[in-house]
């Protein structure tokens, strides 16, 4: 018997469900998706622009979006939090940017959920899957991915606690869609049985980001279902839906 909730990790699960699924839910909870959340709740939108991808950010200013790092808003979702309403900002990333835009070529439906915005996301895309199957891919992290340095090469991929977390918080509030994977399910349990805020501070993640100075990060992003923003991919731009 089939199932109705995939979950599979990084550009392989792009590739795995993308035929498959009607909707595919890009989870990158540190920051790719946190970001695009703070982003979208001050009225602005977000370009997913692929790591190091020159033509890209090319691209994206043709299309009159600020690239990320220009001005003072960057990847982190503290830098954010007061960006003015209607910025459409070009957004880069080795993991949520990259896999949002890998998963536009599928036909799918593309949304970037994370732990801010978990309900709302499962929600819409339970509305839009309309009963077809729904993947929800935990981007993880890349092992060797240094956001200071021009390398354009990318590692294997590192599961992180915090993006199964975020994807397991979505496949939880997908509760009666339908049978999850053993995957999903996995996820889900784990997102309804641990201090999530907790879990963020203490894993790899959260503690190279508090190293750096930036525990606010980590903070914003542990904020489970405070925000009502759906990023959907549309014409290669997250916007509310």
């Amino acid at each position: 018997m089939g199932v109705d909730i995939r979950l599979e990790w990084g550009t392989e699960g792009v590739g795995a469900l993308g035929a498959d699924c009607a909707v595919l839910v890009i989870v990158d909870v540190l920051s790719f998706c946190t970001t695009t959340d703070l982003v979208l709740g001050n009225g602005g939108r977000v370009l997913p622009v692929r790591w190091r991808d020159q033509r890209g950010a090319d691209a994206a200013k043709a299309r009159g979006a600020i690239l990320a790092g220009e001005e003072r808003w960057t990847l982190r979702p503290s830098s954010v939090t007061e960006i003015p309403s209607g910025t459409l900002l070009a957004l880069p990333s080795p993991n949520g940017a990259t896999l949002c835009d890998a998963a536009a070529t599928t036909g799918a439906v593309v949304l970037a959920g994370c732990l801010r915005n978990a309900t709302a996301v499962a929600e819409r895309a339970a509305e839009l899957a309309d009963g077809a199957p729904i993947g929800v891919i935990p981007a993880g992290e890349r092992w060797g991915i240094d956001i200071h340095t021009e390398a354009k090469t990318f590692g294997p991929l590192r599961p992180c606690v915090e993006d199964q977390l975020g994807a397991g918080a979505i496949v939880a509030a997908l509760d009666g869609y339908g049978r999850l994977s053993a995957e999903a399910r996995l996820a889900a349990i784990a997102a309804k049985s641990i201090d999530i805020a907790e879990a963020l501070t203490e894993c790899s993640s959260g503690r190279e980001l508090a190293a750096a100075g930036h525990a606010n990060d980590v903070t914003l992003a542990a904020k489970l279902d405070t925000s009502s923003m759906i990023p959907l991919l549309r014409n290669g731009i997250l916007e509310d839906s």
